[in-house]
């Protein structure tokens, strides 16, 4: 029945999306149905090809999230193409939206504006050298034009996805109720903004996830301003290589973003302090 249900879902992927990307831990029965990071047990398929070895000079925490975010966020970075002395607008300033901060930076870029809601990650990302913008206190497209002299940024990252905190315009106020009475899938308020705060023909970069078929996408913007999308699922084994090489040339230290510790009994009530955002919570090691 396993594999009929699979087959079945698979199907329904191929049909909503045009082909089913890849089978994808914790990402339900439409990808496979592998159980994700934080089952009981995990399935590791390859596992004669997928894992790395890792350096014993390098501690746990170090290395822990090259299994997802780090990738995520570099990739974000990789994505904008950056030759060096570029402006990059990044939306979400999560524990992605931070590596991408720190990628950009690695990069070779000049400047990073981070925008977020929250005055914990906003912190965090003025202390990796990021200006950053509260969303609900700025008018992001003005201080980006400002920013840069009416240019726009160089390039766009969007670490929110479908679900923004973000968005207090009509545009997301119409995604809310477009999604709460089953009339749409998405909320892309940040990529809108995204497209619109990019400077003729730079690139956007979508690492947030969409699931759907998101709607108001400014494509007249974007084709007549000769814009780049760059998009994708991360596909992690390509980047580990370069950069577990990068963390053991002390370029990056990825525990940066753990900002608590705690054993698997403290895990319910950190998930609570989490979703609440209280105690500055926002990633979170557990050991067993």
């Amino acid at each position: 029945m396993l594999l009929l249900q699979e087959g079945v879902l698979l199907a329904v992927a191929e049909k909503l999306w045009g082909h089913s990307p890849a089978g994808l831990f914790g990402y339900s029965h439409m990808l496979g149905g592998y159980a994700g990071g934080q089952a009981e047990y995990l399935r590791v398929p390859y596992a004669d090809v997928g894992p790395i070895k890792v350096p014993y000079s390098l501690s746990d925490e170090q290395v822990l999230f090259l299994s997802d975010i780090f990738p995520t966020g570099f990739m974000a970075a990789d994505f904008c193409n950056l030759k060096g002395g570029e402006t990059v607008a990044i939306w979400g300033c999560c524990p992605v939206g931070q590596f991408a901060i720190k990628s950009a930076f690695l990069l070779g870029a000049d400047r990073v504006i981070a925008i977020d809601t929250v005055a914990e990650r906003i912190a965090w990302a003025q202390a990796s050298g990021a200006i950053t913008l509260d969303f609900n206190k700025e008018d992001i497209y003005d201080r980006i034009q400002e920013l840069t002299n009416g240019r726009g940024a160089d390039a766009c990252i969007d670490a929110v996805g479908t679900e923004p905190d973000l968005g207090s315009g009509f545009d997301a106020v119409v995604d809310r109720i477009k999604v709460a009475t089953l009339m749409g899938t998405d909320r892309p308020h940040v990529l809108r903004q995204a497209i619109h705060c990019c400077r003729n023909f730079g690139t956007v970069s979508i690492v947030g996830v969409y699931g759907g078929l998101p709607d108001k996408i400014p494509m007249g913007s974007a084709i007549n301003r000769g814009l780049t999308f760059r998009m994708a699922q991360t596909p992690v084994q390509h980047y580990l290589p370069q950069l577990l090489h990068r963390i053991e040339k002390g370029e990056i230290d990825p525990s940066f973003v753990i900002t608590h510790r705690a054993t698997l009994e403290e895990g319910p009530e950190l998930y609570k302090t989490f979703r609440a955002k209280q105690d500055g919570c926002i990633k979170v090691v557990m050991k067993p």
